[in-house]
């Protein structure tokens, strides 16, 4: 049994291999002689006669070593997106087919490296020596080979997972306005994954070169680019390129997924992912809808997003996690594309700019966040402290309001509203500083208890700080039980919070 994993991938690799060398002698057998010639291009699109046999999706090959993919199919000619520089390609000149859909390359050569859409590599590593390939439009899982998800991914944030909680397999949307830290929570969560053997996929959609050279940055940084893979659409390259980054993204992490490994993917960010399917379709003369979008926008979503799925263990039992990343505008959650983006999810993260200018950070709004597995992929422990945490939070930020208009506010509902900003202040965490699950149970069951009611506000970081440097004080047995997913019985609470009393005593009598 301990050689499954190994023959499993080693039979998965030799299957790709023996696919890959087959379909490139069908290539040479079938298509060599088929040729097309370009109609007229336009920015990044182009139109082909000549490919009668060419089918939807295929890859074909232009002068200078230039490909696109069929887009569309008509009676006369074919609609091509290209995916490189087309600026020297002209009308008349010859286009060749392929026989084969775009592909990406995947395998563990791939860990740690930076490429293209369609595999190029983009560091100083050299070229990616692997003959594994895989198509970057594959079908969704079918319902009989998932299981309910059940197994928390943590974030190393204390307030997604006590209160948004995200589990393997599930697709948790990250949504709110420009420069309200989206990209950081994403970056945080693909940090804490250095030490849970979970790979982690970065997608840059879009985005401006410095704005990816950041985060790589961050990502070397903290050592977690030894497990993750970069893959990058910039802001400058042609629509096609960025319409086809997340395909191939996730077709990278199917791969890992089905040989029983847990895998996260990060959408940096699909918002520019639909401007560029706008863009491409409206080259091609597609009818605009809703905002100039084609009416299908929500279809290229879905078959994205419904690959995300934790797989039955007959299959290999790995699963695919998807946090995707959309821009409102203005606060308007309700606009176009994040309504869609929503309604596929399992649950949104959403990201307050008036928390944001107030320096509460991460700036969650936890009334309009929500996970729609909830606890199922949970530990117990976080269950058993974080249920008063979000009912006291909600009372105060109801109450937060209305304070302000009356300075003369009676005993309970003051002690609400000054419980509410100890939450506030303890659910606040600097960037790139994810908190092991121990800490934050036994800070959470702490501000839970109590404990830091009797603390200044100023001395609430202080005092944070003091009852995590606690927790290696936890008994052995009681910790075990919490990392395992055990009940949290009220007597181990009891216990953590006399713990979390002795080591913040001295901040007592601060003033």
């Amino acid at each position: 049994m301990m050689n499954a994993p190994h023959n499993l991938h080693a039979a998965y690799n030799e299957t790709f291999a023996a696919l890959a060398k087959a379909r490139e002698q069908a290539n040479v057998a079938l298509y060599a002689e088929e040729e097309g010639t370009v109609l007229s291009v336009s920015a990044g699109t182009a139109r082909v006669a000549g490919l009668p046999g060419a089918a939807s999706e295929e890859l074909l090959v232009f002068p200078g070593n230039l490909y696109g993919t069929v887009f569309d199919v008509n009676e006369n000619n074919l609609g091509v997106v290209l995916l490189g520089n087309w600026w020297n390609l002209c009308s008349g000149d010859r286009v060749k087919r392929t026989g084969h859909p775009v592909d990406v390359p995947v395998g563990d050569l791939l860990l740690g490296r930076i490429i293209d859409p369609i595999g190029n590599p983009l560091d100083d590593k050299g070229p990616i020596s692997t003959t594994l390939r895989v198509p970057l439009e594959q079908p969704a899982p079918s319902i009989m080979n998932r299981l309910p998800v059940s197994v928390p991914l943590q974030t190393g944030i204390k307030a997604i997972d006590a209160l948004i909680p995200i589990g393997r397999g599930q697709r948790e949307l990250i949504v709110g306005d420009r420069q309200t830290g989206k990209t950081a929570i994403a970056l945080d969560t693909i940090i804490n994954q250095r030490t849970t053997g979970v790979i982690c996929i970065y997608c840059a959609i879009g985005q401006r070169v410095s704005a990816v050279a950041n985060v790589i940055a961050e990502m070397r940084t903290h050592q977690a680019m030894k497990n993750s893979i970069v893959v990058v659409a910039k802001g400058n390259d042609p629509p096609g390129l960025v319409f086809l980054a997340p395909y191939a993204a996730t077709s990278i992490a199917e791969y890992f997924m089905k040989l029983g490994k847990d895998v996260l993917v990060v959408f940096d960010n699909l918002t520019h992912h639909a401007r560029a399917y706008r863009e491409v379709s409206l080259l091609l003369h597609r009818p605009p809808g809703r905002e100039a979008f084609p009416g299908d926008v929500f279809y290229i979503h879905s078959r994205l997003l419904e690959r995300a799925t934790h797989l039955r263990p007959e299959l290999g039992g790995g699963s695919l996690t998807a946090l995707p990343i959309v821009e409102t505008e203005s606060q308007n959650i309700s606009s176009y594309i994040p309504t869609n983006l929503i309604s596929i999810t399992d649950g949104q993260i959403y990201l307050s700019p008036i928390l944001f200018s107030l320096g509460v950070l991460p700036a969650i709004d936890v009334g309009k966040s929500v996970s729609r597995v909830g606890g199922k992929a949970q530990l117990a422990a976080y269950r058993a402290v974080s249920g008063q945490i979000k009912l006291a939070y909600s009372q105060f930020e109801e109450l937060e309001n209305f304070s302000r208009f009356d300075s003369k506010l009676d005993p309970h509902t003051q002690q609400t509203i000054d419980r509410g900003k100890r939450i506030r202040a303890c659910l606040g965490q600097p960037q790139l500083q994810p908190i092991p699950v121990l800490e934050q149970i036994h800070v959470l069951n702490a501000l839970s208890l109590g404990v830091f009611d009797t603390i200044p506000l100023h001395f609430m970081h202080e005092a944070e700080i003091c009852v995590r440097n606690s927790a290696p004080s936890i008994n052995k047995d009681v910790a075990d039980q919490i990392l395992t997913g055990k009940d949290f019985s009220e007597a181990q609470q009891q216990e953590l919070r006399t713990i979390a009393q002795k080591s913040i005593s001295h901040l007592k009598e601060k003033k």
